[in-house]
């Protein structure tokens, strides 16, 4: 896509207003937020027919962006999307430094969005000529903030996760409804998040993130091949955070009575990062309480472990 950085709607904005904001990047355009749209012959629109990321931003640098880079190519390429015939890795990343600064956001969210591109009413792939870039640069609020204190209640889906041979959960598609209709169990029973079980009823993650669990000391998470995305602020809790706190992290299955017999639990997420779960039910009066019903040692531990990476000078791009 050489109008990525060449076009000069990206290479100087026009001044904006509030209502203006965000602005958003739109296949080499960088347009305000009421007329950022796409063609209704897109693919990722028609099919949800595409990739996607969500990035933080925090102090203006973008954490993980070279692993966020290497998922979203390497996503694109599973579903048979030449990303990198079109758009370069240094000009998505051009992309993505232009809507912070356009925005000047300092701490906040990107999602950059990767579609099959405009093409014909029928399935067929390869009749899209160039994919579709979309990047938005912007806040966003997961949980409220008195949940990181005492913990998030969730529930167990009923509805399982789409099998890998199926559709594997490790590529970050734009097809979510699996995800979403497991959410709206959650929000129908009056909270936020649920837990999402494979056809063989092991654990596999949140609507949309990733589960540990703490027992005896040792924490647990489970593998990829149960049908999970692998997160990004997964592996950066299991690579750099536990053994920073001297933790041994395994990965195993995980079984609903691991998850009621478990001592603390917590989830990690580009936007939730670290955060508790203490009660597990659809009713609050009789939910399961884990562990002591608050947030557990080694949760706040990671969470506050995470918070000083992200709040000091030397936030990690790689």
């Amino acid at each position: 896509m050489s109008n990525a950085v060449t076009d000069p709607t990206l290479a100087k904005s026009d001044p904006t207003s509030a209502t203006d904001k965000p602005m958003v990047y739109v296949n080499g355009k960088m347009l305000p937020k009421d007329q950022a749209s796409i063609n209704v012959f897109d693919h990722g629109l028609l099919y949800g027919d595409g990739v996607f990321e969500g990035i933080r931003v925090y102090k203006g640098r973008i954490f993980k962006l070279q692993q966020h880079m290497d998922r979203l190519y390497s996503c694109a390429k599973a579903i048979r999307i030449d990303l990198e015939k079109h758009v370069s890795r240094d000009e998505m990343i051009a992309i993505q430094r232009r809507c912070i600064e356009t925005n000047e956001l300092v701490d906040g969210y990107i999602r950059l969005v990767v579609t099959r591109g405009v093409g014909t009413l029928g399935l067929h792939p390869f009749r899209c000529p160039e994919p579709g870039v979309v990047c938005i640069a912007d806040q966003i609020s997961l949980y409220p903030p008195e949940l990181y204190q005492n913990g998030m209640r969730v529930v167990i889906a009923e509805r399982p996760r789409i099998p890998v041979e199926c559709l594997d959960p490790g590529v970050k598609s734009l097809n979510y409804l699996n995800n979403i209709l497991a959410k709206i169990e959650a929000i129908d029973a009056g909270c936020l998040e649920c837990i999402m079980l494979n056809i063989e009823g092991h654990v596999c993650e949140g609507s949309g993130d990733n589960i540990f669990l703490v027992k005896d000391g040792e924490m647990f998470t489970p593998p990829l091949s149960d049908g999970l995305l692998g997160g990004v602020t997964r592996r950066f809790v299991m690579e750099s955070l536990a053994p920073l706190a001297g933790i041994d992290v395994t990965e195993r299955h995980i079984t609903r009575d691991d998850l009621f017999a478990a001592d603390e639990i917590f989830l990690t997420g580009t936007a939730a990062e670290v955060i508790a779960v203490t009660r597990i039910g659809k009713d609050e009066d009789s939910a399961h309480v884990v562990g002591s019903g608050q947030e557990g040692p080694i949760t706040k531990s990671l969470r506050l472990k995470f918070r000083q990476v992200v709040t000091g000078d030397s936030i990690p791009e790689d």
